[in-house]
């Protein structure tokens, strides 16, 4: 009973947080963390046991890393090697050997400070990870740094585990006579803690000799590698071919739980091990169904992680001394942003990626919550030191959504804008003028160019232009939401204007620039969606367009043939939902413009949609009974007989 009662508390408090913190653009992990400090600290609902929910919570990080390592080929970890031992290593090495000098000046002995150097190194894989991919900047520059980082981290826990006996004085301590060692620890890495029973007898594995320990480690990778290749394959096939999905998800659960004990077993990180069997496994054919069935468990225990996190903030510990460990934690930031961003520059992130990996990387990890106590436990920090830089660590993932909040609402917009490359001087004008070459800038520009029209283009990308000069289109560096580059692109002189950006609201932003500042320019837009293309209609845009409409629609039609229609009837079918969608858009205008997604809005979507299927449903009846499969469009030529 109090099990589901603590349950039903973390759930309400996520459920409701959460939401509200997207909704405000402060994104998931804020949510959580602020849900965890209202149920904890602030009004107490939940407290003492939120340590060992956390160590349960911390199998997220687990799952996470095996879903990272199925989005990788082994090819690709290749090209990433000179950021892995390169960025990944000098930033770990750097940053151990600055706090470590750091906590000498607190007269820490040599030992204590190395060690609380080498647990402040590592930063939080589940915090940047997810806010990486929940942001879609995984795959920019500054993103796959970070990732580089973190993945080298990652690695170098193991190294810290044994070397933290090492630093205390006289040797590992004994608990109740029993030597503790990283195998004491039921999850490996993820969790350093005392023995239960402190003569407990010894695993197989601790009474190898060490050059024993190094094979059986190696073995073990070894065997993680083969049998992903060779055995899984045939297991997850053998699975599918049941079709019962509940037994597919509990095998991929199976595997890595399987590979977490195992690589505890002998001391590893389980994270590490998962890692390693995802990337192995990236090329299968099951890789996107194992995606499927780990990717809730892992967001739910991710989401239960920040929100003890949150929970076990010691405010008695902060009010005592705020000042002083808020300090604390917004020096350590500065101190480790200021070494990631002379790193960054060496190896050549520049702007806005830059910014993502310092930022991105300056806080404390929840690693540090387990190499605390493993420290602690083996007689290297003291508890004075251990609990109010344990305090430290909670800040500094508490600020980390703060961060990326000022990277995206602030740096990132003017790393854009100001750019290390000036601007391009525009000596070209049309009477066309497209301001984004992505997917959809591309086409319109060469269907333009192709029927005679000269257009002038202009992008913020310098790898897109340089791309675009290689196969003869001309195109201009600069941001389309400066007036001045505008203007140079004799945007007076211009007929039309193509606004074509990715970004949904300097999109709007841009359009409306121009309508006020350009109203004899005919306008169309590229929209992301229908209330898109209402923003940018009132914006000022005389066309909007929706960017996947019309390819969703050629999509559908030819489903249809797939499904035994005939060609004369699914496009007979396309052209309907087309005209009904158009006609919709339009009807359902002044609701949106009005009170936005409403009721009122609601209710009329929902009658359109309803008259969609009755549309349909009277087309299906009327051809039930026509053979059509001799129809074929009547040949050019004989059109006017």
């Amino acid at each position: 009973m109090e099990l589901l009662s603590t349950a039903f508390v973390y759930l309400v408090a996520a459920v409701i947080a959460v939401p509200i913190a997207k909704r405000l653009g402060l994104g998931s992990v804020l949510g959580y963390l602020i849900a965890g400090v209202v149920i904890g600290p602030a009004l107490g609902i939940v407290g003492g046991e939120t340590v060992e929910i956390q160590h349960f919570a911390e199998f997220g990080v687990v799952m996470m890393l095996f879903l990272v390592g199925l989005e990788l080929q082994p090819a690709m970890l290749w090209r990433m090697r000179t950021q892995l031992l390169g960025l990944g290593g000098l930033q770990v090495v750097g940053t151990t050997l600055a706090m470590a000098a750091f906590g000498l000046l607190f007269d820490l002995t040599w030992q204590a400070a190395v060690a609380l150097g080498m647990i402040l190194a590592l930063s939080s894989t589940a915090i940047v990870l997810q806010t990486l991919n929940e942001k879609g900047w995984m795959r920019s520059n500054g993103g796959q740094s970070a990732f580089s980082v973190l993945l080298t981290q990652d690695i170098a826990v193991i190294p810290m585990l044994a070397l933290m006996p090492l630093l205390a004085v006289g040797g590992p301590p004994l608990l109740d006579g029993h030597a503790f060692a990283p195998s004491d620890n039921p999850w490996g890495a993820a969790h350093a803690a005392t023995p239960a029973d402190g003569h407990a007898a010894p695993t197989a594995f601790e009474t190898l000799p060490e050059w024993g320990q190094v094979l059986a480690i190696l073995a073990i990778i070894a065997g993680i590698i083969v049998a992903g290749r060779t055995i899984m394959r045939p297991i997850f096939r053998f699975i599918a071919e049941s079709k019962l999905r509940e037994i597919f998800t509990a095998a991929a659960l199976m595997l890595v739980i399987g590979i977490a004990l195992l690589m505890t077993y002998v001391g590893l990180s389980p994270a590490l091990g998962t890692f390693l069997a995802g990337v192995v496994l990236s090329d299968s054919e099951y890789r996107h169904e194992l995606e499927s069935d780990i990717e809730p468990f892992k967001g739910l225990l991710l989401g239960l992680f920040f929100l003890t996190v949150g929970a076990g903030i010691d405010f008695g510990l902060l009010l005592s001394n705020p000042a002083g460990l808020v300090g604390l934690a917004v020096g350590l930031m500065v101190l480790k942003g200021a070494l990631l961003y002379v790193l960054g520059t060496a190896f050549g992130l520049k702007g806005a990626d830059r910014w993502l990996f310092t930022l991105g990387l300056a806080q404390a990890g929840e690693f540090a919550f387990v190499l605390f106590g493993f420290a602690s436990s083996a007689g290297v920090l003291q508890p004075d030191i251990v609990k109010p830089m344990t305090l430290v660590v909670a800040l500094t993932m508490v600020l980390t959504p703060l961060t990326f909040i000022l990277y995206e609402k602030v740096l990132a917009p003017r790393s854009v804008s100001t750019s290390d490359r000036p601007a391009d001087t525009v000596d070209q004008q049309g009477s066309v003028i497209i301001a984004g070459m992505g997917r959809v800038g591309q086409i319109v520009t060469r269907l333009l160019m192709t029927n005679g029209h000269t257009v002038t283009v202009l992008d913020h990308d310098p790898e897109t232009i340089e791309n675009l000069s290689r196969i003869g289109f001309r195109a201009f560096y600069g941001d389309a939401l400066r007036p001045d580059l505008l203007h140079g692109a004799g945007l007076e002189e211009a007929d039309l204007f193509v606004a074509a950006l990715d970004d949904r609201e300097k999109q709007t932003q841009l359009v409306a620039h121009v309508a006020h500042a350009y109203p004899h320019v005919r306008i169309h837009a590229r929209a992301h969606d229908r209330h898109h293309v209402y923003e940018l209609e009132n914006a000022g845009a005389h066309l909007a367009q929706r960017e996947t409409f019309e390819a969703a629609l050629a999509m559908g039609r030819d489903a249809l043939v797939e499904m035994g229609y005939h060609p004369f009837r699914a496009e007979t079918a396309r052209r309907k939902f087309r005209a009904h969608d158009f006609q919709s858009l339009n009807n359902l205008r002044d609701a949106w413009n009005a009170e936005g997604v409403s009721r009122n809005y609601v209710d009329t979507m929902r009658a359109h949609q309803q008259t969609l299927f009755d549309l349909m449903s009277t087309d299906r009846a009327e051809n039930h009974d026509r053979s059509e499969r001799g129809w074929t469009p009547p040949p050019r030529g004989d059109a006017g007989q």
